[in-house]
């Protein structure tokens, strides 16, 4: 039951921030995190395990090999320092063990810092475990299947054995289970009626109500539901309901996928950019993740240009597009209905003017 609202929620993200786009002036770099950032994963699939794992786990290390590899850390320990910059020892990656020390300036380390999601898990989890427990055991025994035996029997049941070495007990015990199996494996069960022996199910001739499955689910639900909203997801948006789409998508964009993708990028501009490049200007961007639709909002984007609050790459910008090229972005246009001008025979108030 844990492991299937953490998978739900978190593979949910995942799969969404699996369309992650970087970018970066560098050709070799854009062609790992883009591409293929080690032998094993495509850049989809890498990023979303890189997600996927920084929310499970609460903090994530990606370590860089010899050969240009991103390889995500499955266990490491973080040596802390006050003053010198933070190492990491113990790197496993699969099957392989670092012996190296890795500094904090030689790898991609992210922390999700959300402290109140791994406390809440740890005692929700521990309360509802027994409860999940408790409404399972009462499903089954209100499920149980319950029947009796009749035999017709003159005498007792003798411990007597036959010639091969079962009881009269023995003997009858072994029927009941044929014909038990009979009615618990096939679909349609036939079995011979003797007599002296009567087989009976009280199961659903009581009067009473069995208890309906939908505890279980709504108990499932609750968790799946609190999780979400730890995480910043609409639980619409995770059981595929239409209703109040857009708005359910803006909230998860803004409460959930910027602020990822927010951390994802200042680290790569902290530990791919040097200080003199990003000084003059080298930014690593990440895009791609829910963009918004040019023609939803075409009207808008006009009114922005038209007006000459923003100039057209601004506008570009907003829907994750590259400047135009030659500056032709970067001019700024009025529309004739915001111009204020002034014409011969003309005042600012409409009144015109006589010689």
């Amino acid at each position: 039951l844990k492991f299937m609202a953490i998978d739900t929620v978190l593979n949910f993200v995942g799969r969404t921030m699996s369309t992650v786009k970087i970018g970066i002036e560098s050709k070799e770099w854009d062609y790992i995190l883009n591409v293929r950032p080690n032998s094993d994963n495509s850049a989809a699939a890498f990023w979303q395990k890189f997600f996927y794992k920084l929310m499970a786990k609460n903090e994530i290390l990606v370590v860089i090999s010899d050969d240009d590899q991103l390889l995500i850390a499955d266990s490491f320990y973080r040596n802390e320092y006050a003053v010198y910059e933070d190492t990491f020892t113990d790197v496993i990656v699969k099957d392989y063990a670092f012996k190296r020390t890795f500094k904090m300036s030689e790898v991609i380390y992210v922390e999700y810092n959300n402290d109140k999601l791994s406390k809440f898990t740890k005692g929700l989890f521990d309360d509802s475990g027994e409860l999940y427990g408790r409404i399972l055991e009462v499903a089954m025994r209100n499920n149980q299947i319950r029947a009796s035996v009749g035999i017709d029997s003159t005498g007792t049941l003798k411990d007597d054995k036959d010639a091969g070495g079962r009881t009269r007990t023995e003997k009858l015990q072994g029927f009941i289970n044929k014909v038990y199996n009979s009615y618990r494996t096939n679909s349609v069960a036939i079995v011979p009626k003797m007599k002296g022996f009567e087989y009976e199910e009280y199961t659903n001739k009581q009067g009473g109500s069995n208890q309906s499955i939908d505890e279980l689910n709504k108990m499932v639900t609750s968790l799946i539901d609190d999780i979400a909203n730890m995480i910043g997801v609409p639980t619409a948006l995770i059981y595929g309901e239409k209703s109040e789409m857009d708005s359910n998508i803006k909230a998860y964009k803004k409460l959930c996928i910027i602020p990822l993708a927010k951390k994802l990028q200042d680290e790569l501009n902290a530990k791919i950019l040097l200080k003199s490049e990003y000084l003059k200007g080298q930014r690593v961007e990440v895009f791609g993740v829910l963009p918004p639709d040019p023609l939803e909002l075409a009207t808008q984007a006009d009114k922005l240009v038209s007006s000459g609050m923003f100039y057209i790459d601004e506008a570009r910008d907003m829907f994750e597009y590259e400047p135009l090229p030659d500056g032709k972005g970067q001019i700024q246009l009025i529309t004739k209905n915001y111009e204020q001008t002034l014409k011969g025979g003309e005042e600012e108030n409409g009144e015109t003017t006589e010689d």
